[in-house]
């Protein structure tokens, strides 16, 4: 059975430019020697941890040992007074009829605040939500696609993945998965769907309502996988 599998920030919410906007305020009394907003754009879609640890290389300065908690303190507040859901998500949710999961490189914790704060939380309903901190190496490493596959009882090939990062990009591609590149949200650069593209991304969505499109052309397109396994998946149940 075919299912569809969501990032969480700079797909479902829109969320990349409220946490680059504070990174860049936090970095800038942190490592001044930094050109930290085309750093940033180069680390779109790490862990908080992962992108300070890759600023921190590139600095003469040091970070204080605290800077992940601080940083993702001071995103997670700014969050729950201006998040805002993707423009034309909510839509596309209460039309899909699909499986439906979440996977992020943020903490569970941020994960199913934004949903909360934003209303999606009641139309994805009981699904299946995969955040960082429940594999080893989270993406660009194609572990925790692995464990969305494993959690909604599919083979990889069963699963589109719509993912705005080149880091996600890569992980969902490199398990096995078919992506789609978006590029609407707020914070998406200039080139961003040739450098999808490149990281593997079959289709390029600049709107969320072109997905049920691109949803019916992957299922009509491809062939059913031989002995996947028919196992009972969880359903959404709305409120």
């Amino acid at each position: 059975m075919d299912n569809l599998i969501f990032d969480c920030d700079g797909v479902l919410v829109d969320s990349e430019a409220i946490a680059e906007a504070t990174l860049l305020e936090l970095l800038g009394e942190w490592l001044p020697d930094l050109a930290a907003r085309a750093e940033l754009k180069a680390a779109l879609g790490m862990t908080t941890a992962n992108i300070l640890d890759h600023l921190e290389a590139r600095s003469a300065y040091r970070l204080p040992t605290d800077a992940a908690a601080r940083v993702d303190g001071a995103i997670e507040a700014r969050l729950a007074d201006e998040l805002r859901p993707v423009d034309g998500v909510a839509a596309v949710l209460d039309a899909l009829e699909l499986p439906l999961a979440v996977v992020s490189n943020s903490r569970r914790q941020r994960v199913l605040a934004s949903l909360a704060t934003t209303g999606l939380d009641a139309r994805l309903g009981d699904i299946p939500i995969i955040t960082a901190d429940q594999v080893a190496q989270p993406k660009p490493d194609p572990a925790i696609y692995r464990l969305a596959a494993e959690r909604l009882c599919c083979a990889p090939g069963d699963c589109l993945v719509v993912e705005d990062s080149v880091s996600g990009v890569t992980a969902a591609h490199g398990a096995g998965m078919t992506v789609i590149g978006f590029t609407g949200a707020s914070h998406v650069p200039p080139g961003q769907g040739e450098r999808l593209r490149q990281a593997g991304a079959w289709r390029i969505l600049p709107h969320m309502q072109g997905l049920e499109a691109l949803v019916q052309q992957w299922r009509e397109g491809r062939p059913s996988t031989p002995g996947a396994p028919q196992h009972h998946r969880t359903t959404r149940t709305r409120a």
